[in-house]
């Protein structure tokens, strides 16, 4: 089995059983900074409007004005307060703190993050990124698996950016285990209203182990989120912004575009984490799209998975099993305008849901469940 064929056979399972660590220190730099890192990015790419941007506060809206006041941690804080805390970053728990101003500035920002959005983070771990968003006047629901984390984050908000306190909120839970907005942690407003938490933007930086889990299970149980930008590995990223037909392509990625729209965004390099990974890390994105109607997810994920359980095979051999025999998963696929002789990683998320109907019709041995 070569290194992509055991990724994607992890990929396939959406509940996975390990829990997942942090990966999230950040260090905000002062105003003088945010337009060094504006300029750069706008002589990186001469169609940024440094105009549009957020420079020292001011920008082209008045939510971008509502930029709040506070603090943000440092390579100095970041070491102290693990140290207080007792955390050891580690390779074993995926374990590496982001101390460079530069890349948090570029998640929040290529998130386009504004004030009184509502925000989902995941593992906000010490508060870095956590500090970041709600910089932005946003409004911030986070979910820490860590009691020790937790416990210590809305102590960090209220002492570094206190304006912001009242945006804030985190639940101790496993992210693996969100089946709702019900489950997400009200920020004082949202308690003082009687109103649901809806996120609407995802922004996170994701342990590299359970990544995909993590973003099937938010984008199923949470169909208020419009877009994502996560950080993770640059390998899966790719993966999951990949195309039909490419080296990358498998189950990340024709389950991600169940959702929507998935595309690769900047290269984070090693150098900007403490302690220095052996991989670099990458911004995904993501824009949600209407469902495909006439079929549920779990039919359509019963075809992806038997199909990339032996990707080097024909469809009519690798679905045999799924269809009940050779015969009958040619038939399928015959009908659903797909030649039997192509393999799985040429298929695009609609040809898959073409197959997955045609197996209802034509009675497969997976239980396909027409809506």
């Amino acid at each position: 089995m070569t290194d992509r064929d055991s990724l994607d056979t992890k990929a396939e399972s959406l509940f996975p059983t390990q829990t997942f660590a942090h990966l999230h220190e950040y260090r905000e730099p002062l105003a003088a900074d945010v337009n060094q890192d504006v300029n750069a990015d706008a002589n990186e790419n001469p169609n940024v409007n440094k105009n549009a941007c957020v420079i020292a506060g001011k920008g082209v809206s008045e939510k971008q004005n509502a930029m709040l006041s506070g603090t943000l941690l440092g390579p100095v804080q970041i070491r102290e307060l693990a140290q207080q805390l007792g955390v050891r970053p580690t390779k074993t728990l995926g374990q590496n703190f982001v101390h460079d101003a530069s890349s948090v500035r570029r998640i929040v920002r290529d998130a386009e993050v504004v004030a009184d959005d509502a925000v989902l983070e995941i593992g906000p771990g010490l508060g870095s990124l956590t500090l970041a968003i709600l910089e932005t006047g946003a409004f911030l629901s986070a979910v820490e698996i860590d009691p020790v984390l937790a416990k210590q984050i809305e102590k960090t908000v209220a002492k570094n950016m206190p304006a912001a306190i009242g945006n804030f909120a985190v639940r101790e839970m496993d992210a693996l285990a969100v089946r709702s907005a019900a489950d997400l942690a009200l920020p004082s407003v949202y308690v003082q209203k009687s109103q649901r938490f809806e996120p609407t933007k995802l922004v996170a930086n994701l342990p590299y182990n359970v990544a995909v889990p993590i973003l099937l299970t938010l984008l199923e149980a949470l169909p208020s989120i419009e877009s994502f930008t996560v950080m993770v590995q640059a390998e899966v990223a790719d993966r999951l912004a990949a195309k039909p037909g490419s080296r990358t392509y498998g189950v990340p990625s024709v389950k991600a575009n169940w959702y929507g729209k998935v595309w690769r965004g900047a290269k984070i390099s090693r150098n900007v984490f403490w302690p220095v990974p052996n991989v670099d890390s990458a911004l995904v994105h993501f824009s949600r799209q209407a469902l495909p109607v006439g079929v549920s997810r779990e039919a359509v994920f019963a075809v992806i998975d038997a199909a990339f359980a032996q990707r080097r095979k024909t469809l009519r051999a690798a679905l045999l099993q799924w269809a009940g025999s050779g015969a009958r998963a040619e038939e399928i696929l015959t009908a659903a305008g797909i030649d039997p002789k192509r393999r799985g990683e040429t298929l695009d998320i609609a040809e898959f849901v073409e197959i997955a109907k045609q197996g209802a019709y034509f009675g497969s041995n997976v239980a396909a469940q027409i809506l």
